[in-house]
């Protein structure tokens, strides 16, 4: 039996590697959409996680990471914050969003910094060029957005509405890719002698999540976050993007399922006559329907796993010239190749149901 499900898919090639493409397609949209999604928003997290302090304070009511908050917290309350056990340094940390033209979402988030004093926590390091002065339309990046926007040193970039000049790289990848002075970043909002957040620094030996809860029962209404917790709360605050992924999994399974009901019933609708011959040879009507139903089978389990290796080739191709990251989750994977099975059996209920009940006679006299 097996024989003959294998000598069906190959008596029409063409058809069966069409149907094999049109599965993989819809297996690549999912997992690589799903993948791009996470990916991004993980490596988003990862940044803005990787600032080398371990808590941030932020204003009372402020709302995600978007950096569309206005400046409401006095640079003075720095020397307040290091006075709590267990603090050890303090540094202001001014962050904005603001439109991008180059970028997918349009809009990109900046960080304003005073460089020595963030660079001796975060323990970023400029690679060329040089750093940021105190004030001024001047900024630097770092090197893997200079890989993927092709930007060098002295190079202008437009930051809002005006050119800034770009004085030099840094590495490792901290907080938002291009960071400019606090200053002029103060200047710009009205925001003079205030910021958005503290990073801060506990001492070695000290508990984070003490040093929290103290800063919580001094400063009760203001924001207290774990920067080990920041790449999660990244993945779970986009609940209207989850949202979405789902509808559009169910969409291409939807299609997927098409894909097959349109090639099992062409397939059924040519066989006709050979379905009459099996038929009158003495074959049920369980097994014609269990033969259709493997062919369909087959066909899903190869268009979803000639999906994932394009989904990872495309993969590998789009970290080699962007800064995006594609997650290849072995959950996502797992659901997509369920979710493309099933979507084969159902593909192959009706053209399987249909074989099994033709009429012998009428099968043979088919032309």
């Amino acid at each position: 039996m097996d024989s003959l499900v294998f000598s069906n898919m190959l008596h029409r090639p063409a058809r069966t590697l069409v149907s094999v493409l049109g599965i993989a397609v819809g297996v690549l949209l999912i997992v690589f959409t799903v993948g791009l999604s996470n990916g991004t928003m993980r490596e988003r997290g990862k940044r803005e996680g990787n600032v080398g302090a371990e808590i941030m304070f932020r204003a009372s009511g402020t709302l995600g990471l978007s950096g569309s908050e206005s400046f409401r917290l006095p640079v003075t309350l720095a020397d307040d914050l290091v006075k709590v056990e267990g603090v050890q340094k303090v540094v202001s940390l001014g962050q904005n969003s603001v439109a991008a033209d180059d970028n997918n979402t349009g809009n990109r988030l900046l960080d304003g910094i005073n460089y020595d004093e963030y660079s001796e926590v975060v323990g970023i390091r400029i690679i060329e060029g040089k750093q940021l002065s105190g004030k001024g339309d001047e900024a630097i990046i770092d090197t893997g957005f200079q890989r993927q926007k092709k930007y060098k040193v002295g190079q202008r970039i437009k930051l809002y509405e005006r050119e800034f000049t770009i004085v030099g790289t840094y590495e490792p990848a901290a907080g938002a890719r291009i960071k400019i002075p606090l200053a002029t970043m103060q200047d710009q909002l009205g925001g003079e002698g205030k910021t958005t957040a503290f990073l801060i620094k506990i001492k070695n030996g000290q508990d984070a999540k003490q040093i929290a809860e103290r800063l919580h029962n001094a400063f009760p209404e203001n924001q207290i976050l774990l920067t080990s917790e920041i790449e999660e709360l990244y993945m779970q605050g986009f609940p209207a993007l989850n949202v979405f992924l789902n509808v559009f999994i169910g969409v291409a399974a939807v299609i997927s399922a098409l894909v097959i009901l349109l090639t099992m019933y062409t397939t059924v609708t040519e066989r006709t006559r050979q379905i009459g011959i099996m038929k009158s040879l003495g074959m049920s009507n369980i097994k014609i329907a269990w033969i259709i139903t493997q062919e369909a089978m087959l066909l899903s389990l190869f268009g979803v796993v000639l999906g994932v290796i394009l989904t990872f080739l495309t993969r590998y191709v789009l970290t080699r010239v962007t800064t995006l990251e594609v997650e290849m989750s072995p959950v996502v994977l797992v659901i997509t190749l369920v979710v493309g099975l099933i979507g084969g059996a159902i593909g192959a209920l009706y053209p399987a149901m249909r074989a099994a009940n033709l009429d012998a006679v009428e099968a043979l006299s088919y032309e």
